[in-house]
């Protein structure tokens, strides 16, 4: 990995920390638009995210019960079942998921009623591709440490203790 590849802020370049997307991880996509829900996967696959696609809540809900995730980017208004409603579920149940919640008009009011649905983030259409992967990293980054990767732990045992 080189230093453009991966930077701290104040490095020597000065450009922002960013991390490259680990290749595992796995995001689920809940938009009832079909072009946003299309740009979204496209942008999201392009980075090199295994993105899967829901058409509406109650979609979005089956699927989380087949696979496993590490990111919800879900939209607040959708048919059958909302995306505040699948939170609802998702704790009903006790599903930890990083979330992100898409909409055109974010209703923070309706949202402080319910705190416990431990919303990671919300970006407000229309948002470019360059915000909605700034947020998907920014989340993937706050609730997994360095975006799932580590530097592997020294090998103490092998070495000889003049060594160590």
């Amino acid at each position: 990995m080189s230093a453009k590849d991966f930077s701290h802020a104040g490095g020597l370049n000065g450009t922002p920390f960013q991390i490259p997307p680990d290749h595992r991880q796995r995001i689920l996509v809940a938009e009832d638009d079909d072009d946003i829900r299309r740009l979204n996967t496209e942008v999201l696959a392009g980075s090199g995210y295994k993105v899967d696609a829901a058409a509406d809540g109650a979609v979005a809900w089956d699927t989380l019960q087949l696979s496993r995730y590490d990111l919800l980017v879900t939209d607040y208004s959708m048919p059958g079942m909302s995306g505040v409603e699948l939170l609802k579920k998702l704790h009903a149940v006790r599903m930890a998921l990083p979330v992100i919640m898409v909409s055109g008009t974010i209703p923070m009011e309706k949202l402080k009623r319910h705190p416990w649905l431990q919303i990671d983030a919300t970006l407000l259409k229309p948002y470019t591709p360059d915000e909605l992967l700034a947020t998907v990293r920014k989340v993937l980054f706050a609730t997994d440490g360095i975006a799932g990767q580590s530097a592997p732990l020294p090998d103490w045992q092998n070495q000889p203790a003049a060594q160590r």
